[in-house]
């Protein structure tokens, strides 16, 4: 059962079937590129365009949406090569760098790069006399109240 779209344009039909060629279709469909979008006429749109398109890439790569991440590069290369590359020097700079980002997902020196930001820097370790046990620092419990008599810690009266 085939509908043909009632429109005067001639590529645009209503295919309604029985759904036994749906795997054949669906494996002929390709995913969009984010090229094919809808350009912004004026360049003052196409570069907020680019702007909003940057954070959205950004926001992607950070929370690992890879898919979008992909989607996001391409419109947003789309949007650089429509506008003068004067009015787009600083973008074209943030694009580099998250296409450097993406790019390096998943690999050793991005886990290692996020790493480092995410771990505090160590203070340095003081050595102790030669003969002597180091002394170890007692460890911070910061402001928490403990019963100690509770715990067995009070005085040897009181149990």
């Amino acid at each position: 059962m085939v509908r043909r779209s009632q429109t005067s344009n001639p590529r645009t039909s209503v295919v309604l079937t029985a759904g036994a060629d749906w795997g054949t279709r669906a494996a002929g469909q390709r995913r969009g590129s984010g090229a094919e979008f809808p350009m912004p006429r004026r360049p003052a749109a196409r570069l907020k365009a680019l702007q909003q398109c940057l954070g959205v890439i950004r926001t992607a790569i950070n929370t690992k949406h890879w898919a979008q991440a992909r989607y996001g590069l391409s419109r947003a290369r789309a949007l650089v090569n429509a506008l003068p590359a004067d009015l787009t020097a600083k973008e074209r700079e943030q694009l580099s760098v998250l296409r450097k980002r993406f790019e390096a997902r998943g690999t050793t020196v991005a886990k290692k790069a996020t790493a480092k930001k995410k771990t505090a820097p160590k203070p340095a370790a003081k050595k102790a006399a030669p003969g002597k046990a180091a002394e170890r620092p007692a460890p911070d419990l910061g402001d928490r109240l403990l019963n100690r008599a509770a715990l067995g810690y009070g005085p040897a009266g009181d149990a």
